[in-house]
């Protein structure tokens, strides 16, 4: 078997080539590339004889999958895999696995980072005691008593709400598989919305949610309320985010996805609209998650050749 590592998924390659060592030994012959690369031409001919292709977030169309003849399995460095021609997957018998729960942690800190940063003023700040200034104007808020809401309970929704509970919130959820989980009030997406000073959005995209934050939810929300969005960019309408923002109608948000991977173009509504915290997709992108990543892509590919395949994606 080959397994072509067609783009670089962020940790050293000696680390990474002794990783994939270590978990499938001379089984499997690895080829790594070490520049991310988006000509279709190019991929086709990275993947030309791989017979298992690991990537990261690089969209992987149709065309080049079926240019990839020998193609029987891809391991995907990510949790979602909306970057992947899943249909062409199923045509093609090409079986698709992910990485769950590799940042769970990481995309769990990042949300409360936003948050604080948002509610302590944390950037001004920094900009105001570097220029001689003092709190005036930037007393800030408490997370203890606010009422959280969490769109989506699957692992990172789940910690989040266990850290807002750790951080005296009481907790809200919406998803369309309910836990009895202590600490978590289920009720319908408008009462979450109506009702949370704080929003924070966990939800894969797919044709059910894309768009599910939308002008007329927006308007449902408290004028004090903020927005978390570390899901997908498309879960939310940026446009109508931005103009909610932009006229008071709710307080702030913090975005770190959007409709397309960074660089993000200048002109994007939310990177001109009020009290935005924007970061270029790092949720998932600390050390530890990276090296937790690695080995699951291998160990994907492990159970593959072994006949046991985990995490795949139907």
């Amino acid at each position: 078997m080959k397994l072509v590592i067609i783009e670089p998924l962020g940790v050293d390659k000696e680390k990474l080539l002794k990783m994939a060592d270590d978990i499938l030994g001379q089984d499997v012959e690895v080829v790594y590339y070490n520049t991310r690369v988006t000509d279709t031409d190019e991929l086709i001919k990275r993947g030309s004889d791989a017979d298992i292709i690991a990537v990261s977030n690089l969209p992987l169309n149709t065309e080049v999958i079926e240019g990839c003849k020998n193609l029987k399995m891809i391991s995907v460095a990510f949790t979602g895999v909306d970057h992947i021609a899943m249909e062409t997957c199923r045509k093609n018998n090409v079986m698709v696995c992910n990485c769950a729960g590799y940042s769970t942690a990481a995309v769990s800190d990042l949300v409360f980072g936003m948050i604080i940063n948002i509610y302590r003023n944390l950037i001004k700040c920094n900009e105001v005691v570097r220029n001689k200034g003092t709190k005036d104007g930037l007393i800030g808020f408490e997370l203890e008593g606010k009422k959280f809401g969490v769109i989506g309970t699957g692992d990172i929704g789940l910690r989040v709400a266990k850290i807002a509970d750790a951080f005296g919130c009481d907790v809200y959820a919406y998803s369309r598989t309910k836990k009895d989980i202590p600490g978590i009030k289920y009720v319908d997406l408008e009462t979450l919305l109506k009702t949370c000073d704080i929003v924070s959005v966990h939800v894969p995209l797919n044709k059910k949610t894309k768009n599910m934050i939308n002008k007329d939810n927006i308007a449902l929300m408290k004028k004090n309320a903020i927005l978390i969005n570390t899901a997908r960019g498309p879960v939310v309408d940026s446009a109508a985010l931005a103009h909610a923002l932009n006229n008071g109608n709710i307080a702030g948000a913090g975005i770190d996805v959007f409709e397309n991977e960074p660089p993000v173009k200048m002109e994007h509504p939310l990177l001109n609209a009020k009290n935005v915290i924007a970061t270029p997709h790092i949720g998932f992108a600390t050390k530890e998650a990276l090296e937790k990543r690695a080995v699951i892509v291998f160990n994907n590919v492990r159970k593959y050749l072994d006949k046991e395949p985990q995490n795949i994606i139907k």
